[in-house]
C-alpha cells in the first residue's frame, strides 16, 4: 500500500463532517490492506507509531526536511515502518547525523503533502479526526464483526493496529484471543462529573459513595511472588512503589489484580498535596531514602482478577467490591457507604471534605467494569467546578515571569473531530515552582513558535477550576471560560481523558437553566 492513498484518505476524512462517512471511508480503505500495512493504517490514522516515541523533534525534522520533486519510486506504508525501525534502533556516537540522513532520505522520496503527513505524524500531532473510537468502527465495519467485541478486544490489547489486524485477518477467532491476562493491564474505567448529590441519585437511584482521594490511580497485579504495578496510563512503576509492592505481596491471595489510588498521608492522615504524590511517583533513583521522606499508602477499591474466578469485569460492581473486601485487609479498602438518601450522602461528602480529600465518587451498584471508556456509571463529586483540560500553547511571561512560560491557552476535547477546541487561557493559580515545571515540560512538547507564544503537541493534561462560562466569539466553541485558574497538571492523565466540548456544552446548558 502507497503512503499517497493513506495521505489522500486523510484528506478525504477532514472534508467530511458526517461520523457515519468517515467510517465507511477507513472501513473501505482497511479492506485494501494485509497483514503489517491493516496495523499501520490503524495506527497512523490515529496519529501514532508502532515503535512508539522515536525521540524526533521538530528541529531534527526542520534538518531533514527538503524540497525536492518527489521520487519515481514512490513511498509504500512498509518503507515508511521499516526507516523508522532502523531510526529507533541507532544509538551511539554519531546516532543524531545518521537519523537526520535517515529523516532526509524518507523525505526525499516523499511528495509535499506526503512530507506533511509524515512531520506531523512523527511529531505527535495528526489530528484529522480519524481517532480511535471512529477506527474501531471501521474495523468492525470491514470485518463484519460486531463492534461491541471489537471494542472488548482493544480492551484488552490496548493495541489499535494488533486488533485491525486480527480483526481482518482472522475475523471472531482473532479477536478472541484478547483476554484479560495476569501483568497485561487495562484502561482505566472513566467517570463524568455530577454537579451534586441529587443528579448522581437520579441518575443512579441507591449507589456506592466513595471517597475521591487525591492521588495517583494505579492498578495492582500480583500473581504467585510477583508484584507488578501500573499508571492509568499503564506505564509500569512497580519498581518506584516498593512499600506497595511488600504490602501487596504480605496479601494471602496468590492471584489478584486490584485497582486504587497511591497517596502521600500527613501523620494525621490527611492527604499531603497532589504534586507531593506525583513527585514521589515520578521518582527513579534514590526510591529508598525518599520513602522514608514521603511514603505512600493504598487504598483499593475494585478488583477485576482473582484466582480461581478469573476475570471479574463483567460482574456488577457491588459483586466486585464484596470480593475485593474478601481478598484484602479492610484498612486498605477505600472509605464507602451505599445509599439513595440524600441526607447521608452530603453527610459523608461533608466527611470527605474534612479529611481533606476531593469529594466522592457515586458507583452504579450494576454496572460491569468497562475498560477505557469514560460513563454515567461512575460519577465524580468535587467542590468546585473543574474541567480537565489539554494545554495547546503558552506565551512568554512579562515582568516577574519573563523567561517562565505563562498564559496557558486550554483545549477541550472533541471527539467527532478529534481537535482540540480553544475555550480560553489563563496564568493564575501558578506558583513559581509550577512555571519552571510547566516551561520546562512544554518546551519538550514545543512544534513551532512565533515571537510570543509557543505551540505544543496537546498531550499534557491541566486541572482548571473556574466560576462558570460565558458566550464569546473569539473561541471556535462559542463559549469561554470566566475565572479560569490552574489546580494542576495531571501528567498522570492522557490527552484523551481530558474533558470533552461535550461536557463543556453540557455544563453551559444547565447553567442556562
Amino acid at each position: 500500500m502507497l503512503l499517497t492513498r493513506l495521505v489522500e484518505l486523510v484528506a478525504r476524512i477532514r472534508a467530511t463532517p458526517k461520523k457515519t462517512e468517515k467510517i465507511a471511508l477507513i472501513a473501505n480503505f482497511l479492506q485494501q490492506t494485509h497483514g503489517r500495512e491493516t496495523e499501520l493504517t490503524a495506527l497512523y490514522l490515529s496519529g501514532s507509531l508502532p515503535q512508539g516515541r522515536i525521540g524526533i523533534g521538530w528541529r531534527m525534522i526542520e534538518s531533514a526536511m527538503v524540497e525536492t520533486s518527489p521520487s519515481a519510486q514512490p513511498l509504500s506504508l512498509m518503507e515508511v515502518d521499516g526507516i523508522l525501525d532502523r531510526i529507533v534502533s541507532d544509538q551511539g556516537p554519531g546516532s543524531y547525523e545518521r537519523k537526520v540522513g535517515a529523516l532526509r532520505h524518507l523525505f526525499e522520496r516523499a511528495n509535499s503533502e506526503e512530507r506533511q503527513f509524515l512531520s506531523h505524524l512523527l511529531m505527535g500531532e495528526l489530528r484529522q479526526g480519524a481517532l480511535e473510537g471512529l477506527i474501531l468502527e471501521a474495523i468492525a465495519k470491514a470485518s463484519g464483526q460486531p463492534s461491541s467485541t471489537v471494542r472488548q478486544a482493544m480492551m484488552f490489547s490496548g493495541n489499535l493496529g494488533e486488533v485491525a489486524r486480527a480483526a481482518l485477518e482472522e475475523g471472531t477467532i482473532g479477536l478472541s484471543r484478547f483476554s484479560f491476562r495476569l501483568f497485561s493491564p487495562v484502561a482505566p474505567m472513566l467517570a463524568h462529573s455530577a454537579d451534586d448529590i441529587v443528579t448522581a441519585l437520579q441518575r443512579l437511584g441507591e449507589a456506592a459513595f466513595e471517597f475521591k482521594l487525591d492521588g495517583a490511580r494505579i492498578q495492582v497485579h500480583k500473581g504467585d511472588k510477583e508484584v507488578r504495578i501500573f499508571t492509568r496510563q499503564l506505564q509500569e512503576v512497580t519498581e518506584r512503589l516498593p512499600e506497595i509492592v511488600e504490602w501487596v505481596l504480605a496479601v494471602p491471595v496468590r492471584e489478584v489484580v486490584l485497582e486504587g489510588e497511591a497517596i502521600a498521608l500527613r501523620p494525621d492522615r490527611r492527604p499531603h498535596p497532589f504534586q507531593s504524590t506525583m513527585r514521589r511517583l515520578g521518582r527513579i533513583k534514590d526510591v529508598e531514602s525518599v520513602r522514608q521522606e514521603l511514603p505512600l499508602t493504598s487504598f483499593f477499591f475494585d478488583c477485576l482478577y482473582l484466582g480461581g474466578e478469573g476475570s471479574l469485569i463483567s460482574l456488577p460492581y457491588q459483586k466486585r467490591f464484596e470480593i475485593l473486601t474478601k481478598a484484602i485487609p479492610s484498612e486498605a479498602v477505600i472509605p464507602r457507604i451505599v445509599t439513595g438518601d440524600r441526607v447521608e450522602a452530603e453527610r459523608f461528602l461533608q466527611f470527605s471534605f474534612e479529611s481533606g480529600h476531593e469529594g466522592l465518587m457515586a458507583k452504579s451498584l450494576t454496572a460491569p467494569y468497562t475498560a477505557g471508556q469514560r460513563g454515567f456509571h461512575w460519577l465524580k463529586l468535587k467542590a468546585a467546578k473543574t474541567l480537565d483540560l489539554v494545554i495547546l500553547a503558552a506565551e512568554w511571561g512579562s515582568g516577574r515571569r519573563k523567561g517562565w512560560l505563562s498564559n496557558l491557552h486550554l483545549g477541550a476535547r472533541d471527539p467527532e473531530s478529534g481537535q482540540f477546541v480553544m475555550l480560553g487561557k489563563t496564568f493564575k493559580g501558578l506558583t513559581d515552582e509550577m512555571l519552571r515545571w510547566q516551561t520546562e515540560k512544554l518546551l519538550s512538547l514545543e512544534v513551532e513558535r512565533d515571537s510570543w507564544t509557543v505551540y505544543v503537541r496537546p498531550e499534557l493534561v491541566v486541572e482548571i477550576a473556574f466560576s462558570d462560562l460565558q458566550e464569546s466569539p473569539r473561541y471556535p466553541a462559542g463559549l469561554a471560560l470566566r475565572f479560569a485558574r490552574v489546580r494542576r497538571f495531571r501528567p498522570d492523565k492522557s490527552a484523551t481523558e481530558a474533558d470533552t466540548l461535550q461536557t463543556v456544552m453540557e455544563i453551559f446548558r444547565k447553567q442556562r437553566a
